[in-house]
């Protein structure tokens, strides 16, 4: 089992940052993919980017150019600094950890809302 605990978010103005993290615990070395979705109201769950074990990364065309996600080994915890924020980013965001197994957690939903 793997536990994620988010962190971060909050309300910026169009044209600003913010910074995500997602500190995992449990069995951290069984995670094979982790990553950030988000759900806006009345719209489905989407990827907004994920990390892979070998490191490679993947994002929405949506975000490509302004979203970074990174982690520290060292602490386990993933991070998705968030730049040049737009009203559409507005959303609800998950980390997510999908482990060897085929067993995939979230963690809790973190708040972000960007103001035009």
């Amino acid at each position: 089992q793997v536990q994620l605990v988010g962190s971060g978010g909050g309300l910026v103005q169009a044209g600003g940052s913010l910074r995500l993290s997602c500190a995992a615990s449990g069995s951290t070395r069984s995670i094979t993919v982790i990553g950030w979705s988000r759900q806006a109201p009345g719209k489905q769950r989407e990827l907004v980017a994920d990390i892979n074990s070998g490191g490679n990364r993947n994002y929405a065309d949506s975000v490509k150019g302004r979203f970074t996600i990174s982690r520290d080994n060292a602490k386990n915890t993933l991070y998705l600094q968030m730049n040049s924020l737009k009203p559409e980013d507005t959303a609800v965001y998950y980390c997510h950890a999908l482990l060897r197994s085929g067993s995939a957690y979230w963690g809790q939903g973190i708040q972000v809302t960007v103001s035009s």
